[in-house]
């Protein structure tokens, strides 16, 4: 029974982040051909909170789901998003859970910077791909943007409810256990 219990608040948790992805990827403005956002910032938040692959799972879905119901992208671009912003949440998720990260005094910076440069370069690949040398370029101001957000503010994020999920008991109920 108790195994029961911690799947679900896992997928709750991993609903909620995905949700919260999705909102804040509304709120967003253009720039030099792309758009900055903190959806970014909530996805290295979810693998900081979740671990990798649960963590990954919902930046990867609330991304998607925006990409395919507000951003109007076909089927390819919405799962590209769905497998970049995954790959953002992993790595960062992956370095939140290494000993040696985890004892620095900067390690949420650190695994956030890797995850969010992880996903500038998938960004970058996909950019180059589908719109060529001018589109990559184009898009890169606006990324690198995004990404220096996100590395400020996700660990930002995640130190201010850090305590409260502590203080509840939620991190020591979830399967990723306490962070």
């Amino acid at each position: 029974m108790k195994k029961k219990q911690i799947q679900l608040l896992d997928i709750i948790f991993a609903g909620v982040m995905a949700a919260m992805v999705y909102i804040v990827t509304l709120f967003r403005f253009p720039l030099l051909g792309s758009k900055v956002h903190f959806a970014n910032a909530v996805c290295l938040l979810s693998g900081m909170l979740l671990g990798p692959v649960t963590g990954g799972f919902a930046a990867g879905l609330g991304s998607a789901l925006y990409d395919a119901f507000g951003g109007g992208y076909d089927a390819l671009n919405v799962l590209i998003t769905f497998v970049s912003k995954f790959a953002m949440a992993w790595v960062c998720g992956m370095l939140m859970r290494a000993p040696h990260i985890k004892r620095m005094k900067l390690g949420t910076v650190i695994a956030a910077m890797a995850g969010a440069l992880t996903y500038v370069a998938l960004y970058m690949l996909k950019s180059l791909l589908m719109y060529g040398w001018a589109g990559m370029v184009s898009r890169f101001p606006a990324s690198i943007i995004n990404a220096a957000a996100a590395i400020v503010a996700a660990p930002v994020f995640y130190h201010a409810v850090l305590p409260a999920l502590r203080a509840s008991g939620v991190l020591k109920k979830m399967s990723v256990g306490e962070s």
